[in-house]
């Protein structure tokens, strides 16, 4: 029986020029990540990761740590929706990430702030009115994330790992667990807010049919540095 590990990539750039890069905090998640990995992994696993560049930074850190001999399978089907064009659709101004964060950061709970674009930018994307205006649209996410996840789930029956590990993003994960639970848009999309940088979940395979286990485990990077834990 395959245990599934889906792994959102350590912290990003939020604000940058580059939001596809992994923040310095980002990068030590990445490799707390891969020390836990080591404790709790008996064999090597089968690693696929998205092909953005957080994704990979995270991945090659955490092997790093744990299975430095193990091979990177690269998949774009892992890769995250465009959430800078989502966000700039609903609000023209944030297609300039650094005005999107200068907006965040004066207010007091900018958490909070962040939020309420994410709902507004996401009800507008997967609402049903706007698919046109979108390089991408939700029911393309949709589809190609859950077709990468019955995909992979038909490789592990055949091949019988006893662990995989894909790296990947917050919105892909949610996707997929929606798509287990039977989740509606806004119920999938409220567990991508609460998905941590860098935290696991983890799935088991029964036949060719994925079982959630967990969700969003993040204690081992508490335990090490509540400092490291972020969201954003």
């Amino acid at each position: 029986m395959t245990t599934i590990y889906l792994v959102r990539h350590g912290q990003a750039s939020f604000g940058a020029e580059s939001y596809d890069k992994l923040s310095p905090n980002g990068e030590q998640q990445a490799i707390v990540l891969g020390h836990y990995f080591n404790d709790i992994l008996k064999e090597a696993p089968l690693v696929v990761a998205a092909s953005m560049q957080r994704h990979q930074q995270t991945a090659h850190l955490c092997l790093d740590e744990s299975f430095p001999e193990s091979e990177i399978i690269t998949d774009s089907a892992w890769n995250e929706f465009n959430h800078q064009q989502v966000f700039s659709r609903y609000e023209p101004r944030f297609n300039e990430p650094h005005l999107l964060k200068a907006d965040v950061v004066k207010h007091a709970n900018p958490r909070a702030y962040l939020s309420k674009i994410f709902e507004g930018a996401i009800e507008r994307w997967t609402g049903g009115d706007f698919h046109h205006d979108y390089d991408e649209s939700w029911p393309d996410f949709k589809n190609r994330v859950e077709t990468a996840l019955a995909n992979l789930c038909g490789q592990l029956a055949e091949s019988k790992p006893r662990y995989a590990v894909v790296f990947t993003s917050g919105g892909v994960i949610s996707v997929a667990v929606g798509k287990i639970l039977g989740l509606s848009p806004e119920k999938t999309f409220a567990l991508n807010w609460a998905i941590a940088n860098a935290s696991m979940t983890t799935l088991r395979l029964v036949g060719n049919e994925p079982q959630l286990l967990s969700l969003n485990e993040h204690h081992f990077i508490k335990t090490v540095d509540s400092n490291l834990l972020t969201w954003i």
